[in-house]
């Protein structure tokens, strides 16, 4: 496989076009999402830290859901806009990031092992799993947003 000119050139174009404009709303809503997921997050926090779970409102499992649901929707969004629109740079940067996250499950195991009897893991777990699905599998798109949209 030769790597002259030709070849060069084409590897360019194809940055050219993987780094097309994304919309105007894109960054506000990259932001808002990874807001979302923090907030998000905060329920299976508090539902593994908690003795009662059944003590909690009846809208705490209302709210958990409909924010579950916002959030999806959103990352669906996060993904539209920034298809076809992923660069290198953003491939690099979900690199870089994964190589930071994956240490959570290390960290993950370390707390089941020192307070695993203080966490009731059926009520979180779950939640901290698509959590964490989500966020690695979206993590290209919402890098294509932030970066697009600050070198705009």
């Amino acid at each position: 496989m030769s790597s002259g000119p030709d070849q060069q050139r084409a590897s360019l174009d194809a940055d050219v076009v993987r780094t097309q404009h994304v919309p105007r709303w894109s960054h506000p809503l990259a932001i808002a999402t990874a807001a979302t997921f923090c907030v998000s997050t905060a329920f299976p926090v508090v539902a593994g830290l908690s003795k009662n779970t059944g003590a909690f409102p009846k809208w705490w499992g209302i709210a958990d859901v409909v924010l579950a649901f916002v959030l999806a929707a959103m990352v669906l969004a996060v993904m539209a806009a920034a298809r076809g629109k992923i660069s290198k740079q953003a491939d690099e940067a979900t690199y870089r990031a994964y190589r930071v996250l994956i240490h959570g499950i290390f960290v993950m195991l370390v707390v089941f092992f020192l307070a695993g009897e203080r966490i009731t893991w059926i009520d979180c777990l779950t939640g901290f799993g698509w959590r964490a699905w989500l966020l690695l599998y979206a993590l290209p798109s919402w890098f294509t947003l932030v970066r697009a949209s600050a070198s705009n």
